[in-house]
């Protein structure tokens, strides 16, 4: 009964996640500092009991002997709960390796290191205690090409969803892994879906380059998922002529060949980021419509014409 009331409240503390594939792991970015006053009423009194040491500390598998060296998170709870099935907060760190001074009594104690955590109850009986925790867990790192160059981490939003077998569309873990830094996950599959952002200058919007990809993470090891975008930017201008002199003031819609609007854009010559395939360039100037269709291919950027001299049908 005990693990099952504190399996829950994990449960809302740390969400379930994965790790993965290239040992050995590389050391993962610090935790935030943890938050919180230790203790309440229901835990053993660190300040009237002798004290004895405690010390932890935790793997990604269990075959591994290197211990964690970074990006842990260590909490130790009263094993007594409350009238409401809560645990006190006892003891709290975030290094790799840490040594509490306990009184005697029984503790349940969490190791969580990014979305992957581990759980051990102790008895502290007047000797020292020293465990280790086997986190089953590994690390994902994304990273994004087009063509052969990669792409800076500010052009992707990576998001990570942990596959659920009574949602087809997943649950979201991640909103924003950033390209390039690992992150620690239990072991387990997962689905990625990488947007390539437009950062023009003054814009930061998704553009219609999406990729997404099936993986599973392993206890132990890094995880590398390459993903490739294939899109390009197209400058759009409004000329009287083939190689003529942009028109001002043009307002431009870009639209799918079944006619869904992409973006709408103001300018003498705006630039959007399009995934490869067929488009519609709708421009507006001064009270008249015209259109042309045009081609994306991935990597080759370029202007896009539109003819001022026959308006749109």
């Amino acid at each position: 009964m005990r693990r099952r009331a504190f399996a829950a409240l994990l449960a809302l503390a740390f969400p379930a996640a994965a790790f993965a594939e290239t040992p050995p792991l590389p050391a993962l970015p610090a935790p935030p500092p943890v938050v919180g006053a230790p203790g309440d009423a229901t835990a053993p009194s660190q300040d009237s009991q002798p004290r004895v040491a405690v010390s932890f500390n935790a793997v990604f598998a269990s075959g591994d002997i290197q211990a964690i060296g970074s990006g842990l998170i260590w909490r130790v709870f009263d094993a007594r709960s409350d009238d409401n099935g809560g645990h006190a907060l006892v003891a709290e760190s975030n290094d790799p390796a840490p040594t509490f001074q306990l009184a005697d009594g029984d503790y349940i104690v969490h190791a969580a290191c990014g979305l992957a955590g581990a759980t051990r109850e102790i008895a502290v009986n007047g000797e020292p205690v020293n465990d280790r925790l086997v986190m089953h867990a590994g690390a994902l790192k994304i990273e994004g090409v087009m063509g052969d160059a990669p792409i800076a981490a500010p052009r992707l939003e990576n998001k990570v969803y942990l596959p659920d077998h009574n949602d087809p569309e997943a649950k979201l873990i991640i909103p924003n892994l950033k390209a390039g830094a690992p992150e620690c996950l239990p072991e387990g599959a997962y689905h990625i879906n990488s947007i390539l952002m437009d950062v023009s200058p003054g814009s930061n919007i998704p553009t219609n380059s999406n990729v997404s990809a099936d993986m599973k993470v392993q206890a132990g090891r890094l995880t590398t998922v390459v993903l490739r975008h294939r899109a390009a930017a197209m400058t759009l201008k409004l000329v009287n002529a083939p190689g003529g002199e942009a028109l001002a003031n043009t307002s431009f819609s870009v639209l799918t060949p079944g006619g869904d609007v992409i973006r709408e854009m103001i300018g003498a010559f705006p630039t959007i980021v399009l995934a490869e395939g067929e488009y519609v360039a709708i421009a507006r100037h001064e009270n008249t419509t015209y259109q042309a269709t045009f081609k994306v291919v991935a990597n080759q950027n370029r202007d896009v014409e539109v003819i001022a001299s026959q308006p749109a049908p």
